[in-house]
This record gives structure tokens, C-alpha cells and sequence, in this order.
């Protein structure tokens, strides 16, 4: 076996820092060798250890400014770290070296959109889709920048997209009704937190605000219902205590 097979057998089986020693014998060899000083910062992220991790991504770029995994790697210790300039100054620089790949203009975007620079993050994702009219996870936050911004007719047509790709995800339905109900369409998006429970039953946000809905119609019996069904469920005691006071309330002034 050779090292680098051991240095990946370790890597493989969490033992990181053995993986650690066996690349570096290898880069003895090869000190040039930009993707081995790429694992090594894999390893040293997996250790928690992020300065050393960020110093050989940072010579993996060095060695090879081409090598679209080393920004992706290292984006993503900047993201967790809730580093959002030394982020987005890394993936700028990886789309001038790699302009044709869309990964990392996605990064960039999720940065932006964490940066509270939203309409970057729209002119970003919107390239990607120009390229890639089928990726549903750049409609998905299209539509959340969109939401955030006040632009809920927006927001809707690109949940509605991602549906054509996710039908039976409950979230997506449950976002597509807040984005309804913030655009007073009350109908549409009563029908789409209904269709997030028909995908699971067990989905309380939805059961919440169907239910509320339901009460702003003067659709009692049913608002009743549905409160009834989400005191049932995994939710904390708290909450469904509130709840039951607010369905005594209701009852009391059905009774007149």
C-alpha cells in the first residue's frame, strides 16, 4: 500500500491525525504537491484545529489558484466561523481563477445572503441560473432572499419552481404558504400548509398556522381542529398550554 492509500485508509477511518503524519511524509517528496496540502487541511479542520487547517488550504491555493476544492474547503471554516469578509474575498478570488464554476459562485451568494447583501446574492444566484435553469437549490434561495426583501410575488414563483423538483418536501410547501399569506393570498396559502401535512402529518409549524387561518376566516370548527391536532403533537408544553387557552377562549366566545 502505498502512503498516500495509508494516508486516505486513515483519513477514512477518523484517525486524523495519523492521516496527518503519513501525507506529510509524502509531501517530503513532493513539496509542490498542492491537493496534499489540501487533505492535510481537511484533517486538521476534522481536528477542529482551524488555524493550521486555513494555513495549508492558503498554500494549497498558493501552489495551484485553480484547484476549486481548496475555496470550497476553506469557504466553509470561514462560513462556520461567521467570517464573512475573509469568506467573501476567498471565493471572489476562486471565480476569477475558475469564472465558469457555479459551485463556487453559490458560495458566494450563501455568503452574501449571510452578509445581509442581498441583492448581490440575487445577481449571483440569478447567473447560476442562467447556466443552470434546473438547480433547485439556488430557486430555493432565490426565494428566501426574496421573502426577506419584501418581494413575496418573487419569492412565490420560485418556491413554486422548486416544487417541480421537491414535491413532497413539507418545508417547501410550508414556506411557499408563509409567502402566500404574506402576499394576502390566504386561500393559496391555507392550501399549502394543508399540503405540508398530507406530506407529513407530524408537521407542526403547519398545523399552527392552518389552524390560525382558519380562526381569521371565522372557520372555527375546523381552526379547532387543527389546534386540537397540534397540541398532540412534539411541541413544548408551554406552547400547547398556550394553545389550549386560546381554544378555551374560543369556545367561550362561540357560547356567546
Amino acid at each position: 500500500m502505498s502512503s498516500v492509500d495509508k494516508a486516505i485508509e486513515y483519513y477514512n477511518k477518523g484517525e486524523f491525525q495519523s492521516a496527518i503524519d503519513a501525507f506529510s511524509v509524502v509531501l517530503e517528496e513532493c513539496p509542490e504537491n498542492a491537493e496534499l496540502y489540501n487533505n492535510i487541511a481537511l484533517c486538521y479542520a476534522n481536528l477542529g484545529d482551524y488555524e493550521k487547517a486555513e494555513k495549508n488550504y492558503l498554500k494549497a491555493q498558493e501552489l495551484n489558484p485553480k484547484l476549486p476544492q481548496v475555496y470550497i474547503n476553506l469557504a466553509d471554516i470561514y462560513y462556520r466561523n461567521k467570517d464573512m469578509a475573509n469568506g467573501i474575498g476567498l471565493i471572489t478570488t476562486g471565480i476569477c481563477e475558475i469564472p465558469d464554476n457555479m459551485v463556487l459562485r453559490h458560495y458566494l451568494a450563501r455568503f452574501y445572503m449571510e452578509d445581509a447583501k442581498l441583492d448581490l446574492a440575487i445577481d449571483e444566484l440569478e447567473t447560476i441560473l442562467e447556466v443552470q435553469p434546473d438547480n433547485y437549490d439556488v430557486y430555493y434561495d432565490l426565494a428566501k432572499v426574496h421573502f426577506e426583501l419584501g418581494n413575496y410575488a418573487c419569492a412565490i414563483e420560485n418556491f413554486e419552481n422548486v416544487l417541480e423538483y421537491k414535491s413532497e418536501n413539507p418545508w417547501i410547501y410550508y414556506y411557499l404558504g408563509e409567502a402566500y399569506e404574506a402576499n394576502d393570498e390566504i386561500d393559496k396559502a391555507l392550501s399549502n400548509f394543508l399540503k405540508a401535512i398530507a406530506r407529513n402529518d407530524a408537521f407542526a409549524p403547519a398545523y399552527k398556522k392552518a389552524a390560525i387561518l382558519f380562526l381569521a376566516r371565522g372557520d372555527y370548527e375546523d381552526a379547532m381542529e387543527y389546534f386540537e391536532d397540534y397540541t398532540k403533537l412534539d411541541i413544548p408544553e408551554e406552547e400547547a398550554g398556550k394553545i389550549r387557552e386560546l381554544m378555551e377562549r374560543i369556545k367561550k366566545k362561540q357560547n356567546g
